[in-house]
């Protein structure tokens, strides 16, 4: 089976003492509709961390800083097998403008669970759950 390496930002913002992520919607392909961490395929020669920056500011027309890495999501899928490394990150220039996704929008912990994540980022979702009531 494939292997895809690809990377995925926890983007962190700060409102009012709670932390919130941000999470992007699909707006095409087999997984159209559903929701994911903004991030993309790692390219030949490319550190994890610089497909992530190099994604996120050609996804959302960001600059952020990667903050320390979460942990890799090994995930088999019907056609390939995802490889997913992923990493809490802030923004730190720009303001997001979804060039790629449907949708946006900042969540809660208490909201993780309330939206329709694509099946490897559910994966993540308890590890990201338990970091944030820490």
């Amino acid at each position: 089976m494939k292997t895809v390496r690809v990377v995925a930002a926890v983007i962190r913002d700060l409102l009012e003492s709670k932390t919130r992520i941000l999470a992007t919607k699909r707006g095409y392909g087999e997984f159209e509709g559903k929701w994911e961490f903004p991030g993309g395929k790692i390219e030949i020669g490319e550190t994890s961390q610089q497909a992530l920056i190099r994604e996120i500011q050609e996804e959302l027309d960001v600059t952020i800083s990667i903050d320390r890495f979460i942990y890799t999501i090994e995930y088999d899928y019907p056609a390939f097998h995802l490889s997913m490394d992923c990493f809490w990150c802030s923004i730190v220039d720009g303001k997001i403008i979804l060039k790629e996704a449907a949708d946006a929008r900042w969540i809660s912990v208490d909201e993780l669970y309330d939206i329709d994540w694509l099946p490897a980022d559910r994966e993540l979702i308890e590890k990201i759950r338990n970091s944030l009531l820490i």
